[in-house]
């Protein structure tokens, strides 16, 4: 009985020394020599590999881990400033557009760290210049804000005087695609590739320097509904304590306001080179492959379209002031986006939630702004200043009786120059085809062709064929023509 208590005891005794070393094994290593000396005899306990593996990397290090007691985080709330950026971007660029927009820009925005990169590129784009009065401006480029890349217009070729532009400006372009968009009528007659022709009149020359803006009512009330969100906000984490969200909400109203009054304080303008006394009328053909705009106007209208621009103007008394500010607001926009990035984390959740409602709300009214179609708002914009030119536009069949359109519409004396202007080839058909159509221009007469005019021994059968196909091109061109010809030309001087 004795002996079968001391059995019990030193069992228990063992499992005692197998179980303490068994824990000492995976806090940490331990000298080999514990592991194979004891007292007693011990069975040999072999730890898993996964705890030495783990024990051996933190018995390495002795010292304490840097900011381990620190309990700040940085979560995905704070970096709103690099989110939004280019419908932020949108908002500001039609500050100069619609009337009033300039003082509804009090409300937290996001993407201000974009909106910063490019009000530097903005500042960077600014050139002093003096206006007629004698008064200093800084003129900006445009396509700094608005990112509009320049687009390049079709080729131009003035009628009567001759000039020829490769290529025209941005608003030239504009203008060739408002003139695709209008309704076209289509003239009967043979078809390969069909060919517009629109004939814009324009009857207003406007001035040398016009400053147009487009009135939207409903604007000034969806620019509330982020302002309200906002400030209550702003308000709600100030009366809860939520000081680091209070601050930061605050902070982007203030930034975004400031910028929209900055930017908000230069003027959209419209500007064109007035042409020089005695000028000829400015009528011409602008075109491409897909087809052609007839301008028909005074010299200063044609150049409106041809040779205008958008700018961005901002007048004070010192021009270096402008560039100072425009750069400034840069500054505390990239600003901004670094608070956000910082004290945004150190909130609550409730005040983290605020400042997502807050930045929410504005990037939709944001987003709304960035649908508008600005290629459209520009061509409302030259439209108001042109003061909206009657368009009528005309679908023909080929580039032949496109020609003969254009040609019918101009009513010119002596069609030579254009008719070789817009159709090159010079083979025999070609010449004889050319020649038939200038006798009937210069001498006013109906555009009426028979066999006579194709039926020429020195060509051969395929070139009498298609010269017979040209001649049907242009008469239908004339009858269709004829067809509007109290609409297109009210005077002409064809019998």
């Amino acid at each position: 009985m004795h002996q079968r208590g001391n059995l019990i005891c030193t069992s228990h005794f063992i499992d005692q020394r197998v179980e303490r070393s068994r824990n000492d094994l995976e806090s940490g290593p331990l000298p080999f020599a514990l592991l194979t000396r004891s007292s007693i005899s011990l069975p040999m306990y072999i730890p898993p590999l996964s705890n030495v593996v783990r024990a051996v990397p933190r018995a390495m290090v002795t010292d304490h881990i840097p900011l381990e007691s620190s309990r700040f985080i940085l979560n995905s709330t704070g970096v709103a400033g690099l989110f939004g950026g280019e419908e932020a971007v949108a908002s500001i660029a039609l500050v100069h557009v619609f009337e009033g927009r300039r003082w509804f820009g009090w409300y937290n925005s996001p993407g201000s760290y974009i909106m910063g990169m490019r009000f530097n590129r903005l500042a960077r784009s600014a050139v002093p210049s003096l206006s007629r009065d004698k008064r200093e401006h800084v003129q900006t480029d445009l396509a700094s804000l608005f990112e509009y890349h320049g687009q390049k217009g079709p080729k131009f070729r003035a009628v009567h005087s001759g000039t020829t532009f490769q290529e025209t400006g941005h608003l030239a372009a504009l203008f060739m695609q408002e003139c695709t968009e209008s309704h076209a009528i289509r003239i009967e007659g043979r078809e390969t590739q069909p060919v517009s022709v629109t004939i814009a009149n324009l009857d207003y020359v406007p001035p040398h320097e016009v400053f147009p803006t487009l009135h939207r009512r409903r604007a000034p009330f969806y620019a509330g509904v982020p302002i309200v969100v906002s400030m209550s906000t702003c308000v709600v984490c100030g009366w809860y304590g939520e000081w680091y969200s209070f601050s930061v909400i605050l902070f982007g109203i203030i930034v975004s306001g400031i910028s929209c009054l900055v930017i908000g304080s230069g003027t959209f303008r419209f500007t064109h080179p007035e042409p020089a006394p005695g000028s000829p009328p400015g009528d011409g053909i602008l075109g491409c492959d897909e087809g052609v705009v007839l301008l028909k106007g005074q010299e200063g209208a044609v150049n409106a379209v041809t040779r205008g621009r958008f700018s961005l103007l901002f007048e004070c008394k010192d021009a270096r002031r402008s560039v100072r500010f425009i750069r400034m607001c840069s500054v505390i926009l990239v600003i901004q986006a670094v608070a956000q990035l910082i004290l945004v984390p150190q909130s609550t959740l409730f005040g983290q939630l605020m400042f997502v409602v807050s930045v929410a709300v504005s990037w939709l009214y944001n987003l709304w702004l960035w649908s508008i179609d600005k290629e459209k708002v520009q061509r409302d914009l030259l439209m108001k200043v042109l003061h909206k030119p009657r368009l009528t536009k005309y679908i023909l069949g080929t580039r032949t009786s496109m020609v003969i359109f254009v040609l019918l519409a101009l009513d010119m004396d002596d069609p030579e120059d254009v008719i070789n202007f817009l159709l090159p080839p010079n083979t025999r058909a070609w010449q004889i085809w050319k020649a038939a159509v200038i006798k009937r221009l210069r001498n006013h007469e109906k555009l009426r062709f028979d066999a006579s005019d194709w039926d020429d021994s020195s060509l051969l059968e395929g070139e009498r064929q298609m010269l017979k196909t040209l001649f049907k091109d242009a008469q239908h061109a004339y009858e269709g023509f004829d067809l509007y010809r109290e609409q297109i030309l009210p005077c002409s001087k064809l019998q």
